[in-house]
């Protein structure tokens, strides 16, 4: 039922659009030319852009499709980066006194005392 309808409404719209560009395609052929605009064939002295213009032009889209990519990415990458603790990055200094202690530049005793002090 809604095709029926749809297709009442939409019909007559798309044969008077239809109409219209038959009745008028005289005018979009532009019989009398280009009027000396220098449009059309032979627009560049006869020689164009040939296939350089093609290539040229996937040249062009392909860096703008790229540059796309990495600026998306860029924004992703810098807006899901992790906030820095509350504590003033005591986690990030917990870090280095535990990478100290592994390369044994200070004992047990010095490590577990910076480490209470590191979590005052």
């Amino acid at each position: 039922m809604k095709l029926i309808k749809w297709l009442l409404t939409a019909a007559p719209t798309a044969l008077a659009s239809l109409g219209i560009l038959l009745a008028s395609g005289e005018a979009l052929a532009q019989p009398g030319g280009y009027g000396g605009w220098g449009m059309g064939p032979g627009m560049m002295g006869g020689w164009g852009m040939g296939w350089f213009g093609g290539i040229f032009m996937m040249i062009f889209w392909i860096l703008i499709l790229v540059g796309l990519v990495f600026l998306i990415k860029w924004l992703v990458q810098s807006t899901s980066r992790t906030k820095p603790d509350a504590g003033g990055g005591s986690s990030r200094a917990l870090d280095i006194l535990k990478e100290r202690y592994a390369r044994s530049e200070i004992d047990k005793a010095e490590f577990e005392t910076k480490k209470a002090d590191l979590s005052n």
